[in-house]
Order: C-alpha cells, then sequence, then structure tokens
C-alpha cells in the first residue's frame, strides 16, 4: 500500500489521452496494485474520485466514490442520455485549492469494467454522474477548468467565503 503522489496542473501527464488496459492485464500484480494505492490515495486526501493519470500512469482507470460505494472503472465509456445539463461546482485533487461552476449532461450511461475484469453498465443522474464524467474527463487530457464558466473560477478559501460569483452577484442585485 502506498499513498502516491498527484500530478498538478501543468504536468503534462494531465493534458495526454490515457492508453486503454487489455482486459487480460486486469488480474495482473500491477494493475491490482494500482487500483490498491489509488484507493489508499482517494482516501488519504478525501477526494470524490481519482483518475490515474492524476497519478501519474497514463491508462483508463478511476476510483471514486459510486452510489456510495468505493468503485473502479476500467476503460470507461460515457454516452449522455439526456440534453439537460445540471451545473455544480466542482474542484480537483490537480487543481489544488480551487472551484468553479460546470455544466454537465444529467444523466449518462457509463460502461467499463471493474477490478475483476467484470462488465459495469449503469444509468447515472446528478451528483454521481458529474463525478463520474469529471474524473473520466481525465482519462481523456481534460481538466474541469476547461469546461468551466471561467467567471465563476475562485480559490477554496473565497469561495467558502462569498459562494460562487453566480451566487455573490445574485446576492448583489438583490440588495440594489
Amino acid at each position: 500500500m502506498a499513498i502516491l503522489k498527484i500530478a498538478q496542473l501543468g504536468h503534462p501527464i494531465l493534458r495526454q489521452v490515457a492508453v486503454p488496459i487489455p482486459p487480460e492485464r486486469i488480474g495482473s500484480p500491477e494493475v491490482q496494485e494500482l487500483i490498491s494505492n489509488m484507493s489508499h490515495t482517494l482516501h488519504e486526501y478525501d477526494g470524490a474520485g481519482l483518475a490515474a493519470p492524476q497519478v501519474h500512469v497514463s491508462v483508463r482507470l478511476v476510483v471514486l466514490i459510486l452510489l456510495d460505494e468505493e468503485c473502479v472503472l476500467i476503460n470507461p465509456i460515457i454516452t449522455p442520455l439526456t440534453d439537460e445539463l445540471i451545473r455544480t461546482v466542482e474542484g480537483c485533487l490537480s487543481v489544488t485549492n480551487m472551484r468553479a461552476a460546470v455544466d454537465r449532461p444529467a444523466k449518462i450511461r457509463l460502461q467499463a469494467l471493474d477490478e475483476t475484469g467484470a462488465e459495469v453498465d449503469l444509468e447515472l443522474e446528478d451528483f454521481d454522474a458529474v463525478v463520474v464524467q469529471h474524473e473520466c474527463d481525465h482519462l481523456d487530457g481534460i481538466i474541469y477548468v476547461d469546461r468551466c464558466d471561467t467567471t465563476t473560477l475562485a480559490f477554496l478559501g473565497e469561495y467558502r467565503r462569498w459562494g460562487s460569483l453566480d451566487t455573490l452577484a445574485e446576492r448583489m442585485a438583490a440588495e440594489e
């Protein structure tokens, strides 16, 4: 068991498209050790999810909390099931102490393999759909700041103090 170093925004590995893990390699000691170490790292940093590129390994693997349980996704495929978007405030272990509002499809279909190689096929909504999309973006070299409403980008301390800029603008308008 190891706690892995998390790549920060600006590290080139975060901008690479990760390579698939061959299904026959899922049970290998290397992949299983990576899964275990990612799980420990996720819990150490109290994250909602962690993608392998964030720990300097460019493979299509995500460990996250999904439906209130830890879940492993290998070679995930996401299909939006609605045009309806949900706006949430996102943060990222690779973008320390920042938050911003991001619009994402509110309902998705997730297809992947788990840590045993078994198929995962789920329809997810709301927060679970957002977390999966956020983490799977990392596998394509995309970071939430690429998708965010940049007018809401804030340092965590300022976000906690003032809320998002959307909220601040609403408060100021209400006071007028």
